[in-house]
């Protein structure tokens, strides 16, 4: 493995040598590949107009960033920044110097990569959501053809933007991307055969959230009772960032899971809710009016949410008011919202009459 990483380091060099101008580009990127885009802008967007695209990028984001973490704890993937600081590979060779930046240091594995993994499933579910209703009965026509290239070939051009972001950061090293962008779309493939999620229960929204959370407690607890612990990465991103404030407790590895978990509770919730009933499966609900301004005020909503930092100064209480957090913003997106926006709709309807 030291061959592979010392390889990845030169590349991590090399980007960071020739490409140093871009590197504004590379940071938005690699903030615009971050599940919290999908949560908080691509979601509300989808699911105020295509509601099964909307629930299938939550699912595919949430599981396959679970199995990214489990993935990650079993792999015990090495970053780079922290890697060629502490390694012995050199040996009296002069150690390779790579920069670090405000989103390098990740404090979980290395191994697949978050970034590249989320963004290829997300990416995945939302060309292949397109291709229908875009090509229509025209499919083996040229033009279809030509469209069906043009949306994998933008799908590619983003995965190889978020992949070269993610190495030139020096959050991780090549095959890690690759293994990532792999992952993310069998995730996304994977849901094209699941229709269940499309009419989940709250019953199946509320076991399936406790069981990703108690596999990965319970996975996580009996490794540290074998004597692996599985957060040994928090020590080396707190030992080798360049700068202390780099290291963000929501990049630890529970804080994205019950981020996440809470999105889908919360998602769950507002679905088999009496407010969702009555605005968004009633006749206001097919009106393009009443669904734009859902996307509006979703967007506003959310914003407010994410805007809203959480007191970081205890860990356990961080974690809870995250999950908390996460399954309020995305009730109201789906559920509060809709409703508000119906009845003040009614009201003026009725005004008119």
């Amino acid at each position: 493995m030291d061959l592979l990483h010392s390889a990845g380091v030169q590349v991590v060099q090399y980007l960071q040598e020739n490409y140093q101008g871009s590197q504004d580009w590379f940071l938005f990127i690699s903030f615009a590949a971050d599940l919290k885009t999908t949560f908080f802008i691509l979601f509300p967007i989808w699911f105020h107009l295509c509601e099964a695209v909307g629930i299938k990028l939550v699912w595919v984001a949430v599981i396959g960033d679970w199995f990214n973490l489990v993935f990650k704890w079993m792999l015990f993937g090495q970053r780079p920044y922290w890697w060629v600081r502490e390694t012995s590979y050199y040996g009296n060779t002069t150690t390779p110097v790579i920069q670090q930046f405000p989103l390098t240091c990740e404090t979980g594995p290395g191994s697949p990569s978050g970034h590249a993994m989320g963004s290829a499933g997300v990416y995945y579910v939302m060309v292949t959501a397109l291709l229908p209703g875009l090509l229509g009965t025209q499919h083996r026509s040229c033009a279809a053809r030509c469209l069906r290239g043009l949306l994998w070939l933008v799908f590619w051009a983003v995965q190889v933007c978020v992949c070269l972001s993610r190495v030139f950061l020096a959050a991780h090293f090549p095959h890690q991307v690759m293994a990532g962008v792999i992952s993310g779309m069998v995730v996304a493939e994977a849901f094209d055969h699941i229709p269940a999620i499309y009419n989940a229960s709250l019953r199946r929204y509320v076991g399936t959230t406790l069981f990703l959370f108690s596999f990965a407690l319970g996975f996580y607890l009996l490794l540290k009772a074998l004597g692996v612990d599985l957060l040994w990465t928090l020590e080396k991103a707190k030992r080798w960032c360049d700068r202390p404030e780099w290291v963000h407790i929501d990049t630890t590895p529970f804080a994205g899971l019950l981020r996440n978990l809470g999105i889908l509770f919360g998602l769950g919730l507002a679905l088999n809710s009496q407010m969702y009933l009555e605005s968004c499966k009633g006749k206001m609900g097919q009106q393009l009016p009443f669904r734009l301004s859902c996307i509006v005020a979703s967007l506003l909503l959310l914003h407010l949410f994410d805007s809203f930092d959480l007191p970081t100064d205890r860990e356990l209480l961080f974690y809870v008011l995250s999950f908390c957090k996460s399954t309020a913003a995305h009730l109201c997106a789906v559920a509060l919202i809709p409703y508000c926006i119906a009845q003040v709709l009614r009201r003026g309807h009725k005004k008119i009459l």
